[in-house]
């Protein structure tokens, strides 16, 4: 996988990512907060999920190795996780921007957040996270349907075609 391919699929993360947290900027406190038969649990727990996901993973390809865990209730209200998650994809989008397809092709070693260590491929990390946000975007748009609030459609062939 080359840079602009990358690229492209972090662009579609970051519209499908959008889509949800418009979305969700919609629902009461108590939707937001409200539990759900879900991995993650309800909305904020799902969200939260998928932003610590992003926030970890962008650490550890920089060379990184965080030993805590974000949790959801450090997102007490909607807006809270919103201006953080905003803040993130900046940092992303940068580090993103950053990458050369030697990169890319590249091995980085890092320790989960209990201390095991690892090394993978980045590209191959990069793509998991974009497939990892993906699984949990579907689960929060289906929380946000039954709320009344469907974020619409936000399969990559969408995006591709400049919906």
């Amino acid at each position: 996988m080359n840079k602009q391919d990358i690229k492209l699929l972090f662009e579609y993360n970051q519209w499908a990512n959008a889509k949800i947290l418009d979305a969700a900027a919609n629902v009461t406190g108590e939707q937001f907060l409200a539990p759900a038969p879900f991995p993650h649990g309800g909305l904020r727990g799902t969200l939260a999920h998928v932003f610590f996901a992003e926030w970890l993973w962008r650490r550890r390809m920089q060379g990184e190795s965080p030993t805590r865990r974000i949790a959801p209730d450090e997102f007490p209200t909607f807006d809270s996780l919103r201006s953080r998650w905003l803040e993130e994809n900046a940092e992303l989008m940068r580090f993103v921007d950053s990458l050369t397809d030697a990169k890319l092709s590249g091995r980085f070693q890092y320790k989960t957040t209990t201390g095991v260590p690892h090394e993978d491929v980045l590209w191959q990390v990069l793509a998991h996270l974009v497939n990892h946000g993906t699984q949990h975007r579907s689960e929060a748009a289906a929380m946000l349907t039954d709320m009344g609030h469907s974020p619409g459609e936000t399969d990559l062939i969408v995006f591709l075609r400049g919906a």
